[in-house]
């Protein structure tokens, strides 16, 4: 089953699901976009291909604000509840009873690592962490780490990151692998090495109990 483009409601707006069911899905993968793009990113895409590849469902979801066609995206609490609104409906529904592994690229990378408790994944992907801001605070100190985002996931995670991302590079961790990939935030230089980042990982995740 396909759903190109169905409409979810949450408290802030519709957003938009794209989801694949296979006849007899193994899992999971629900993955969000960054903070300025769209669910056409490569990495995105790549990754989904990959989760399909292996008999998974997938589900691309679009924040309400640029289902709204804002480029700007909402507060972290916001998009926080409107990914689990969504991540309630697709449980309850067309993904009910499946092992989910949730993520995203960038700025749906954190959402999906401040919710992955209490949405029930049992891991999380990260295409692009955005470790820092890039840049300095007035008064030239570092900007703030979102590292305790990544920390606090509670489950497995997995980083693909670029070696020359501006955001900076994410350190590996208890339960956290951290794959390094030639290129910078947009991951597009090396989509051979993301596939065999995610497509290694996935099973095991969606194995362990």
């Amino acid at each position: 089953m396909t759903a190109e483009g169905a409409e979810i409601a949450t408290p802030h707006g519709p957003a938009r699901v794209h989801l694949t069911v296979p006849g007899k899905p193994v899992g999971a993968v629900i993955l969000g976009h960054g903070a300025g793009g769209g669910v056409g990113a490569k990495d995105l895409r790549a990754a989904a291909e990959v989760a399909g590849g292996l008999g998974l469902a997938v589900a691309l979801v679009e924040q309400p604000y640029r289902v709204a066609g804002r480029r700007s995206p909402a507060p972290a609490k916001q998009l926080d509840t409107a990914w689990t609104a969504v991540l309630e409906h697709l449980r309850c529904g067309p993904l009910e009873g499946l092992r989910l592994v949730t993520g995203g690229r960038s700025s749906g990378a954190r959402v999906a690592c401040r919710t992955a408790l209490d949405v029930g994944a049992a891991a999380v992907l990260c295409l692009a962490f955005p470790l820092r801001p890039p840049g300095q605070t007035k008064g030239g100190d570092p900007k703030p780490s979102r590292l305790p985002e990544l920390a606090g996931a509670g489950v497995p995670v997995l980083v693909v990151q670029g070696d020359k991302d501006p955001f900076g590079m994410p350190p590996e961790g208890r339960d956290r692998q951290v794959v390094v990939l030639r290129g910078n935030h947009s991951l597009a230089s090396d989509m051979p090495g993301l596939r065999t980042a995610v497509e290694s990982w996935l099973p095991t995740v969606l194995a362990a109990r």
